[in-house]
């Protein structure tokens, strides 16, 4: 009976680690399969609940910048995971330009080109405050459009040294930057934001390279996107997540062993203890390696170190253009996926049953 009993427990520790862990070997990556639906397992509920899933479910703030934000989410699957951070790369709405009035350019940047360059640069405006410009309107409107202007000339400096061989006191004006751009308020724009800033995201994007009797003269007409129809609307510079590291070690690993061991790891993974004269190595923050499998290259260490990814807790990261905080863009992301539910929701209940 304790042979049984001992071997039952063994099996259900496998059980609990593969539904729980997706574990790293030395040639592959086990236990990838999805769990939670009915039947996977025997003797495990694992029909979606709604109030399992409340208890379980988290969120924690791990790092907040004025560009960054990391934050992990506990105890959901990887299909919501890869929604969220599709949503934010591809239907978060921003404003870009997307056509551009040339009415002078004799650059040596084709037209094309340059209106390309304009699309890229992040445009300091709450999309949030415009509709979105209706199909085949050649004109904006005050509600979606915003208008900026790029007018400039470069000219000889006439104070410049004779010897000089340097553009920047050369010339004026001969490097065109995004601070160039000016907004134009379209109808009672003025009225309708009296406190706005609408400008690029930042001054020092160089655009294009002038000589003297060269200009630029051109109208840019913004408008409310989302990612998926061109990459110059998505938020964010990156939206990402892993699964967190987790690491055991199998028997105690001393001495060079352990210095070694340190070594296989990011910096601040392992530390080496002092315990009794000898040192001893113990994991002291897994999350912050990235898995290079590194330790499977010495065949001392490999047997005696798991490596796995906890199946349910994402970190993810979410790096924003600047247009909108990034705690804003994942807020909104939030909001579309509900909206997208709510939808899918209402097609259940609109579509009659054969």
């Amino acid at each position: 009976p304790l042979a049984a009993a001992a071997m039952a427990m063994a099996a259900k520790r496998g059980t609990e680690e593969m539904r729980e862990r997706v574990v790293l070997g030395e040639f592959g990556v086990r236990n990838v399969h999805t769990t939670d639906f009915p039947g996977n397992y025997p003797g495990y509920e694992d029909a979606w609940d709604q109030r399992r899933f409340e208890e379980a479910f988290r969120v924690d703030i791990i790092r907040e910048e004025e560009a960054a934000l990391e934050f992990d989410m506990v105890g959901i699957d990887a299909a919501i995971a890869n929604a969220f951070r599709r949503i934010l790369l591809a239907e978060v709405p921003t404003m870009a330009v997307e056509k551009v009035f040339v009415y002078n350019n004799t650059s040596i940047v084709q037209d094309e080109i340059l209106a390309h360059r304009l699309g890229l640069i992040p445009i300091r405006a709450d999309p949030r405050l415009f509709e979105y410009r209706n199909q085949g309107d050649e004109e904006g409107t005050e509600i979606d459009t915003l208008q900026f202007q790029l007018k400039i000339k470069c000219s000889r400096n006439p104070q410049a040294a004779k010897e000089s061989s340097d553009p920047n006191e050369l010339y004026f004006n001969h490097k065109v930057y995004s601070k160039h751009m000016t907004w134009v308020p379209l109808g009672n724009q003025t009225d309708l934001f009296p406190d706005a800033d609408f400008r690029p995201v930042h001054d020092d994007i160089l655009i294009a390279l002038l000589r003297p009797g060269q200009e630029i003269d051109v109208l840019m007409h913004c408008v409310k996107g989302i990612g998926k129809d061109h990459a110059k609307f998505s938020p964010v510079a990156t939206a990402s997540y892993r699964l967190l590291p987790d690491i055991t070690l199998l028997q105690p690993i001393e001495e060079e062993a352990a210095e070694m061991l340190q070594k296989c790891f990011s910096p601040g993974v392992i530390e080496i203890q002092n315990i009794k004269g000898k040192k001893v190595a113990r994991v002291a923050n897994a999350r912050l390696d990235t898995f290079s499998r590194e330790v499977f290259r010495h065949e001392g260490l490999k047997n005696l170190v798991r490596l796995a990814r906890v199946r349910n807790h994402y970190i993810f990261s979410v790096e924003s253009t600047g247009i909108l905080p990034p705690d804003v863009l994942v807020s909104e992301a939030i909001k579309i996926l509900m909206g997208k539910c709510q939808r899918f929701l209402n097609e259940l209940d609109s579509v009659p049953m054969e």
